[in-house]
């Protein structure tokens, strides 16, 4: 074999050893776990360690770190780094090495020094990763015998194909927002009141039926992300009875899709380009017809943005009341003391989905709100006599050109002095001090003239410039005092 041939095999030899070894770090994170499999966070990873993957590459089960130092067990769809399930949102581990995840049969976040943080309390052989997300797991011994899957346990994402049923729910991130089924409809809640355990309803999309009847006493609905853009909603068989069309609703060529709770309470729907997430849908369309969109006793008006419903606080700076003071209700010993904020010209952004009672006038819709210990304010609409009875604290409302819509408030006492008002207060201190310090290096300095003038010894003006023994006396503490009061002010402004 000649030189040339032989230097050409060596290269090509090379090459697929090159390729080769690349391939093989590229696919190092395995495609299923096995009994005895366990993993512990590492310091260097910045945001997310995986340790599983589907055969595409396209997501990953791994630790995910949430505020630096905690950690969920998350399934992450990696070309964006978006996680799209979460185990164990409520209840976070460590970011430590003290921290693992194990398989022993059933995969288990755990501690070994505090506690289980969860479990899927399953007797497996295998953990494995779909190419939809889907995170199952499976006896081996029995063919396709999947024991349990995420797809059953969503966390606030609904991925392509996935049944999400009256037995599921989707809740944000930050666990203000659900999603939930009802008998023939989509229902979005509020967790305003820890107390209440229910939520108040503030979007409701009822199945409209064109195709197919939802028949009572055949089982609950389901929804489904559809491939071709649409949420729709099943009862029995293929037909849908309600189809939520997105913006590319059967345009051929889009890429995964998921729907998301958002933190401000909006459903969502996005396509993957390759590149990006889309958003391809919203339920809500209004900024102001959001839950709370500028926060508890604030004012939404459309186009203007937000204000605070007490005329004072700047929103825009800060929040318009003390979080801290918009919890529970009024029924305990140390809870009744509140003082009350009226506003006029302001409704709910949900209050068809509101129950209410009509009153005669707005002194008895007041009344009765006062007279209810777990009624935190009220709306009164003049035209209509509806008053609109609120148990949650308050959150934003929607301001409206009826001045006859007047809300009631109950405000904690110490309320409404947020983070703004507490800014306020510190700048007004600090310039007092400021002004204060400023007035005593003034005094010092002409303190200081005066002295220099006259003279330590009382030897006269004729001795400020220097025409004797006295005047030498008088320059030196003059100096001394000038620059005492200097640094006065040089101290003060520390």
């Amino acid at each position: 074999m000649d030189r040339p041939l032989i230097n050409w095999v060596t290269r090509l030899i090379l090459l697929y050893a090159t390729t080769c070894c690349s391939l093989v770090r590229a696919t190092t994170t395995p495609q299923e776990l096995l009994r005895g499999f366990t993993a512990t966070p590492s310091p260097s990873a910045s945001s997310f360690q995986p340790f599983l993957s589907d055969s595409t590459g396209n997501y990953s089960l791994g630790f995910l770190r949430v505020n630096r130092t905690q950690l969920a067990l998350a399934v992450v769809h990696v070309p964006s780094s978006e996680p799209v399930w979460t185990a164990n949102p409520d209840g976070l581990a460590r970011w430590s090495d003290q921290t693992r995840v194990f398989f022993n049969g059933s995969l288990v976040i755990a501690d070994p020094h505090t506690r289980v943080f969860w479990s899927s309390d399953t007797s497996g052989d295998r953990v494995w990763l779909s190419n939809t997300s889907n995170l199952q797991i499976e006896k081996l011994d029995q063919p396709h015998s999947v024991l349990w899957q995420s797809f059953q346990f969503p966390s606030d994402t609904l991925m392509e194909t996935q049944n999400f049923t009256t037995a599921t729910s989707l809740v944000s991130s930050n666990g203000l927002y659900s999603m939930r089924l009802g008998f023939d409809y989509i229902g979005l809640y509020a967790e305003f009141n820890e107390r209440s355990g229910t939520g108040q309803i503030y979007w409701k999309h009822k199945a409209l039926e064109a195709k197919a009847e939802v028949i009572e006493g055949q089982g609950p609905i389901y929804v489904v992300l559809n491939p071709d853009g649409f949420l729709g909603m099943y009862q029995n068989g293929s037909t849908p009875v309600d189809v939520q069309s997105f913006s590319s609703f059967q345009q051929p060529g889009y890429g995964n899709r998921r729907v998301r709770l958002e933190q401000d309470g909006n459903l969502k729907g996005y396509y993957w380009t390759g590149s990006n997430w889309v958003l391809d849908y919203q339920a809500i369309s209004g900024h102001c017809e959001l839950p709370s969109p500028c926060g508890s006793y604030g004012l939404c008006q459309p186009g203007k943005g937000c204000s605070c419903l007490d005329n004072k606080t700047d929103h825009n700076s800060g929040r318009c009341t003390s979080p801290e003071k918009n919890s529970g209700d009024f029924c305990g010993r140390d809870d009744g003391k509140y003082t009350v904020l009226r506003s006029s010209g302001v409704e709910l952004p949900y209050k068809e989905l509101m129950g209410y009672e009509q009153m005669a006038s707005l002194d008895q819709c007041e009344s009765a709100c006062h007279a209810n210990c777990t009624c935190w304010g009220a709306v009164y609409t003049n035209s209509s006599g509806f008053c609109y009875m609120l148990d949650y604290p308050i959150q934003t409302l929607v301001g409206v050109g009826d001045e006859t819509n007047v809300g009631y408030f109950k405000v904690r006492e110490g309320a409404g002095k947020g983070s703004v008002e507490v800014g306020y207060g510190v700048a007004m201190l600090v310039g007092a001090v400021l002004v204060l310090c400023l007035g005593v290096g003034l005094g010092w300095y002409k303190f200081g003239r005066r002295w220099r003038r006259r003279g330590v010894g009382g030897g006269g003006y004729g001795e400020e410039e220097g025409g004797g023994g006295g005047g030498g006396g008088a320059v030196g503490p003059y100096k001394e005092m000038g620059s005492a009061s200097f640094r006065s002010i040089e101290l003060c402004e520390r």
